[in-house]
């Protein structure tokens, strides 16, 4: 049976999350709002919505569905706003914020007097691209669909809303959103301020220091990547998640104080076991089960400064899907560099390490 979905918000995740819809389930009727007419016409040119509009309103009462993928300031407005419209008696209404606690208590605020089925929705996966042109099916292939349920949250919402995005490759999980909040204030929120911090702390360095801005390479390039991120995304998000936050600050800066006073003391055993306990939680975290934020899997390949190399590996890879390459390293001659290959999925990871395996002598690392 065909369903109307509204989705309110036609940017990466948006655009993306009904690309992953239309995928599964390509009877459905897929409407769109978005205020920008630029993001409007690419997802009607590219088949993502069947129709658009700028007026919120005017198509809600037609959705069995309605998922939310505007910042999330904007997403509390909206949950008020529809509050007030004629809606379907069984309307599924959905999110996408990164923050939970406080989009739910405004659901639970605006909607209940309706009684409307609301279920909290956070897809852990994106792009440093944006909008409507970025869309991908696959962005979000591997990564945690995150739910809260609520006290608005009817039995049927989990079903409805794992069987719509099915189609998106997504791990479905669920979890309460304070405690939503408090994992992705440790793993998420803080790792987003410490990387401006960093960024911050550099450039004022760097006034006195020129060569910082030359040398800074390797693992300050992959701490502080992203520190990039749209700033009135991470803004509303510190907003709406600050008692968390300003914990994790707190915790932080003592941390940062025990190892000073290692410093001070010149304790080297106890500064090498505060190395290799680093070393060793990172081991043992999901971050190299591939099961978390970024669902990505890489290859790493030393390979030597010479013409060529790279497009011979490329040759070589023909025909599997590559999200991203890297050189961590600048090569010089006779020096070997390490060359990074990012696949979506470990399938191809492995396609990729068996031909550069069989078909090269390059020394192979996987991730």
């Amino acid at each position: 049976m065909s369903k109307t979905i509204y989705i309110a918000g036609l940017g990466l995740i948006g655009a993306s999350l009904a690309l992953g819809i239309r995928k599964h389930h390509p009877d459905y009727r897929i409407l769109g709002y978005n205020r920008s007419e630029k993001s409007r016409q690419i997802a009607l040119n590219r088949g993502i919505v069947d129709e658009a509009t700028d007026d919120f309103p005017s198509f809600a009462g037609q959705a069995d569905v309605i998922i939310i993928c505007i910042p999330i300031q904007q997403t509390i407005q909206l949950l008020k706003d529809l509050s007030e419209l004629e809606l379907k008696s069984n309307v599924l209404v959905t999110d996408a914020g990164s923050t939970k606690s406080a989009i739910v208590a405004a659901a639970e605020t605006y909607l209940s007097a309706k009684g409307i089925n609301f279920i909290g929705g956070h897809p852990m996966a994106g792009s440093h691209k944006s909008g409507a042109e970025a869309a991908d099916p696959y962005l979000f292939e591997n990564a945690y669909f995150i739910m809260t349920p609520c006290k608005l949250t009817k039995a049927d919402a989990v079903p409805r809303l794992t069987d719509l995005l099915a189609g998106t490759g997504a791990r479905f999980v669920q979890i309460d959103a304070q405690e939503h909040d408090r994992v992705t204030s440790q793993i998420s929120h803080f790792p987003h301020v410490l990387a401006s911090s960093l960024m911050n702390q550099a450039s004022d360095y760097a006034e006195l220091h020129p060569f910082t801005n030359n040398f800074a390479a390797g693992g300050f390039r992959d701490m502080t990547r992203i520190a990039e991120s749209e700033p009135s995304m991470w803004t509303s998000i510190l907003l709406t998640n600050p008692e968390a936050i300003i914990e994790r600050i707190e915790e932080f800066k003592n941390r940062l104080t025990s190892v000073a006073n290692l410093l001070k003391a010149g304790d080297q055993a106890a500064i090498w076991n505060f190395f290799d306990q680093g070393r060793q939680s990172r081991k043992a975290m999901e971050i190299h089960k591939r099961a978390g934020v970024d669902s990505f899997y890489d290859i790493f390949i030393n390979v030597p400064d010479e013409e060529d190399t790279v497009l011979r590996i490329l040759e070589i890879l023909r025909g599997i899907s590559i999200v991203n390459i890297h050189i961590n390293e600048e090569n010089r001659e006779d020096i070997y560099g390490i060359l990074q290959i990012t696949f979506k999925n470990k399938e191809d990871l492995k396609e990729a390490a068996d031909r550069l395996s069989d078909q090269t002598t390059y020394q192979i690392y996987l991730d």
